[in-house]
Order: structure tokens, then C-alpha cells, then sequence
């Protein structure tokens, strides 16, 4: 079982299109601190929210072998409600781990080489922690739950009379 669910290339392709989403999520949080003054928890969260939508559309394309699928609507469904999910892991993880480290060791920063760009380090690496655990959390959900027919989309449209 655990040789099907973390299979090789299951497990590449999600982690290409999951270093993606997390590269854009860096950027756009880099940039919301730098450029319009939000506070770090903002930016984790709306960071999070740019790479989930292009995230779905990258995850069904080139990870699980849904790209042929005609379940489009039913994925997005499921996808969002792991995305809430892994969202919380990232945002509040990463904000417990930095609030934690900058208490247990104070700040640290860096400077980027060539540039004048300083890193906060506990952010950053904060930052990585959470999306870590969010990582290995959504690659197990969006396998088994998002991308699998699980019964789930139809007894929600029932409930909600849809």
C-alpha cells in the first residue's frame, strides 16, 4: 500500500508542480511584505491563495493522471476543501514556528548576496517548515480524496440539495 501511494512518479510530478506553487507563494509574500507593508501572516495567507489557483490546474495536469478526466468541477470542489485544509497548516504553522524561534533564538537575517535585500530568517525558514507539512498533507489528500472517486462530491450535492 505504502509502495501505490508514494509512488515514483506520482511523487516527482508533485513535487515539480508543488515547487512551483511554492515558489510562487515565496514571491508573492516577498513581495506584499516589501511592497505594501502587510503584516507576515497576510502575506503567508494571500501568497497561499495566488499559488492555489494555479496549483489546481497544474496538480490535474501533471500529477495523478487526471488530466483526462471529466470530473473537473468535482476535482476543484475537492481540491479547494484540502487547500483550506493545507492553507491553515501553512499559514498558522509557519506563524506558530516563527512566533516560536524568534522567542526561543531571537531574529536572524540575512543579506543577499549583490543585493540589499534582507531575509529574515526565522520567517523564511518558518515559511518552509509550514509548506513542508502542508506538502505531505496534500500530495496523501489530493491522491486519495481530490483526484479519487470517493463518493464524497455526490453525498455534498445531496446535503446541500444540488
Amino acid at each position: 500500500m505504502a509502495n501505490e501511494l508514494f509512488n515514483r512518479r506520482d511523487v516527482l510530478a508533485y513535487f515539480i508542480v508543488a515547487a512551483v506553487g511554492a515558489s510562487v507563494q515565496l514571491i508573492a509574500g516577498s513581495v506584499l511584505q516589501d511592497w505594501f507593508q502587510v503584516t507576515y501572516q497576510q502575506a503567508l495567507f494571500i501568497g497561499y491563495i495566488i499559488a492555489f489557483l494555479a496549483g489546481f490546474f497544474l496538480t490535474k495536469l501533471f500529477a495523478f493522471n487526471a488530466k483526462n478526466s471529466a470530473k473537473t468541477q468535482r476535482e476543484a470542489v475537492k481540491f479547494t476543501l484540502v487547500s483550506i485544509l493545507s492553507c491553515l497548516i501553512t499559514v498558522y504553522g509557519a506563524s506558530f514556528l516563527n512566533d516560536y524561534s524568534t522567542a526561543a533564538i531571537g531574529t536572524h537575517t540575512i543579506i543577499i548576496p549583490f543585493s540589499v535585500k534582507e531575509v529574515n530568517l526565522n520567517k523564511f525558514m518558518s515559511q518552509i517548515a509550514g509548506m513542508g507539512l502542508s506538502f505531505l498533507s496534500n500530495y496523501i489528500l489530493h491522491k486519495r480524496f481530490t483526484f479519487a472517486n470517493t463518493g464524497f462530491y455526490e453525498k455534498l450535492k445531496a446535503l446541500l440539495n444540488l
